[in-house]
């Protein structure tokens, strides 16, 4: 055999181990993203089913509302170390480590037996989120280099289908089953399982490619976290979280108690936020073509708009389910896809983990107190007054800050 017949045949052979392996990176990128829409259903159990367990626990209004977003609080608290835990052992253990303490705290919340009990299994299902949401944002923002944004709305894109598939869900099984302990284990063994199928599967030639494998430059951006756009970033994330989730959070008990609408009919209309969030492909698009402080502005002034209407009673279930389905689309699926992209953009292609783990920690940071100063509002205003104050302002105010980005300082 010629020596070009041999150059040949392993021409061949590379680009069939070439193509099996992006088959299997493929196989791998999507059992995550399953994983995230089942963690995602997961942390919706309490607020869908808020008004059994505030009914069970004999919680006030704004404790069980505080418990509705609580678990972002893990979330905020776990964001940095996350990323710490990532650079000093591996994306794979920080991930499996998350889905492991979420599931067992889903299985945990069954054996609450008051605020402070279900207080500290809400918390460490946050932690546990905390540590799978950062792992995937850095090895989607590096298996994806090219594109960053677009990549994180593809992860983001199972956070909507998680909203939609979740609610939904939930509603359905809290009325067929009729029990509010029991879709909890449901979901809790159910995650169990899987991180069992990512310890075998995932390879981790795939969850710690680092962006010099796909020979990019290390060009722009911040080398810290101390920087204009980093900070500007932060303080806009932590207020939208206390807009966005002090919706998911409290609606469902809003359609429950006031609309007095049932768990399954309350599914339906959340799950169309879902829905919205869908969309988040095309959000990061957004922000990949246009700056990131246009798209932000442009989009938190819309959801500004939209949560004006969300607590007008009289209102068709079809009105409801639109709404809810805006506010997956301007909230979900553009502004938080892009302040997530924001963050990994304000520094170097190298620090990916830091600006993914600054995004984690301020966006659910603020969202940690969203449930309960919607709870204070409601009890001492009402409802009307709380989604002027806590939906509406904010999102003014998140895309007022957004002006004062500075789309030059970005890393390329």
């Amino acid at each position: 055999m010629s020596e070009q017949d041999n150059t040949n045949d392993q021409a061949v052979a590379d680009s069939s181990e070439s193509s099996g392996m992006k088959k299997t990176a493929l196989f791998m990128f999507g059992l995550l993203l399953v994983t995230y829409i089942l963690m995602v259903a997961d942390r919706f159990l309490v607020s869908m089913l808020a008004t059994d367990i505030r009914s069970s626990l004999e919680l006030s209004v704004p404790n069980m509302f505080a418990l509705t977003t609580m678990f972002t609080l893990g979330l905020g608290i776990a964001g940095l170390p996350a990323a710490a835990l990532i650079a000093r052992y591996s994306r794979k253990f920080v991930l499996l480590t998350g889905l492991i303490l979420l599931s067992t705290a889903t299985l945990l919340f069954t054996q609450a037996t008051g605020f402070w009990s279900m207080f500290v299994f809400i918390v460490l299902q946050g932690v546990g989120m905390s540590f799978f949401a950062t792992s995937m944002f850095s090895l989607s923002s590096s298996y994806f280099s090219a594109n960053r944004v677009a990549a994180l709305g593809l992860v983001n894109l199972s956070f909507g289908l998680g909203s939609l598939l979740g609610h939904r869900i939930i509603g359905e099984m809290r009325t067929a089953l009729g029990s509010w302990e029991a879709p909890m284990l449901i979901f809790g063994f159910t995650g169990i399982a899987f991180a069992v199928l990512i310890a075998i599967t995932v390879r981790k030639w795939f969850s710690e490619v680092a962006p010099v494998a796909k020979n990019l430059v290390d060009s722009g951006g911040a080398d810290t976290l101390k920087n204009r756009n980093t900070i500007i970033l932060t303080v806009m994330s932590a207020i939208y979280g206390m807009v966005v989730y002090g919706f998911l959070g409290t609606y469902p008990s809003y359609m429950r108690e006031v609309l007095e609408l049932p768990a399954a009919e309350v599914g339906a209309v959340m799950m169309w936020f879902g829905v919205g969030g869908l969309t988040s492909y095309y959000g990061g698009k957004l922000g990949d073509k246009y700056s990131s402080k246009s798209v932000i502005f442009t989009c938190s002034m819309a959801l500004a708009v939209v949560t004006l209407a969300l607590f007008m009673t009289g209102l068709s279930v079809l009105t409801y389910k639109i709404l809810a389905t805006l506010v997956g689309i301007f909230g979900a699926a553009i502004v938080y896809t892009n302040l997530a992209g924001g963050h990994v953009k304000s520094l170097r292609r190298s620090l990916s983990s830091k600006g993914s783990g600054m995004f984690v920690t301020s966006v659910y940071g603020g969202a940690a107190i969203g449930g309960y100063t919607m709870g204070l509002l409601v009890e001492n205003v009402s409802w009307v007054f709380a989604g002027q104050v806590q939906l509406t302002a904010l999102s003014v105010i998140v895309a007022l800050l957004a002006l004062g980005l500075k789309q030059e300082e970005f890393s390329k």
